[in-house]
């Protein structure tokens, strides 16, 4: 089954239940895929649609950066429930270990071997772990790792 299927019978599960939280979130998520679909023209495979799935959580994160300081508990809750419901079609998340076994792979694949090289590493590390690391820890861990560290 695809993430995509997936997708489509958690929202008949979510109108059957009346779950107006959870429905808002993957129609949400049926329209930016929908979008990427036609603005690309083509049809999303199951890595296109957790591209589409971080792209959306990476947004609620910085709303809930900018509604907590703001003192908008009440929206900053509801951004982090629709994030619950989207990492719900993630796959499993890589621990830091095994992030870093990937960037010492690809380091050698690019021959990547100092901080000046961060930006040879970077490409072929996101299309690696698409979807199953937070790419701002990635680049963290590629940062330190190509330091020396």
């Amino acid at each position: 089954m695809t993430i995509k299927d997936r997708i489509q019978d958690d929202m008949k599960a979510a109108m059957r239940a009346r779950d107006a939280a959870t429905l808002g979130t993957i129609r949400l998520l049926m329209a930016a895929i929908k979008q990427k679909e036609v603005d690309e023209r083509v049809v999303l495979d199951d890595a296109g649609i957790v591209g589409v799935i971080d792209k959306m959580i990476k947004q609620r994160r910085d709303a809930i950066a900018q509604y907590a300081p703001a003192g908008r508990q009440d929206l900053a809750d509801k951004e982090a429930a629709e994030i619950t419901v989207l990492e719900g079609y993630l796959p499993a998340r890589l621990d830091a270990a095994a992030i870093d076994a990937e960037i010492r792979e690809v380091m050698v694949q690019t021959g990547a071997a100092g901080p000046q090289d961060l930006g040879k590493l970077m490409g072929p590390l996101k299309a690696r772990l698409a979807g199953r690391a937070d790419m701002a820890l990635a680049a963290a861990r590629a940062k330190a790792l190509l330091a020396g560290g």
